[in-house]
């Protein structure tokens, strides 16, 4: 389990993931081979998975985002984690969820237009087997992005 120095440093790095050890230490008043050692244990551990990177997704071209909820049926010869696995191999497919309630995945899609995340909906998603209906719903802003 981590505990609080810990999520003080997980908060750092989710901050900006390049943030140099040192720096996080004197952010938190902490020593930074404590920070050093507490991070390498967090990754080893399986708490942290990897670095990445925070992108402006509308300087790249993909400035709309939209929610999916797709109702699964056994009427296919495959699982529901199947076919959610299927719809995570399409491009500009950016998360997929096994939920519960009405629907049973949630998918973000990122596109250029809502016209063109529209295609990939009736062209790649609601074709699948085991695709019973789904509906989109368009995000109209980011409010928080994190952990």
């Amino acid at each position: 389990m981590i505990d609080e120095k810990d999520k003080m440093i997980l908060e750092e790095l989710h901050k900006d993931a390049r943030t140099p050890t040192k720096r996080i230490a004197q952010n938190l008043d902490i020593p930074r081979v404590t920070v050093h050692t507490r991070i390498e244990k967090m990754k080893k551990d399986g708490v942290i998975l990897g670095f990445t990177v925070k992108i402006d997704y509308n300087k790249i071209g993909l400035p709309v985002t939209a929610f999916v909820f797709v109702s699964f049926s056994t009427q296919e010869k495959l699982t529901q984690q199947e076919l959610a696995g299927q719809i995570a191999e399409i491009k500009n497919v950016y998360e997929v969820h096994l939920i519960s309630g009405e629907w049973d995945i949630l998918v973000k899609i990122r596109g250029e237009s809502l016209d063109k995340i529209g295609k990939i909906v009736l062209n790649e998603i609601r074709p699948l087997g085991g695709v019973s209906k789904t509906i989109t719903c368009p995000s109209f802003a980011n409010i928080k992005n994190g952990l």
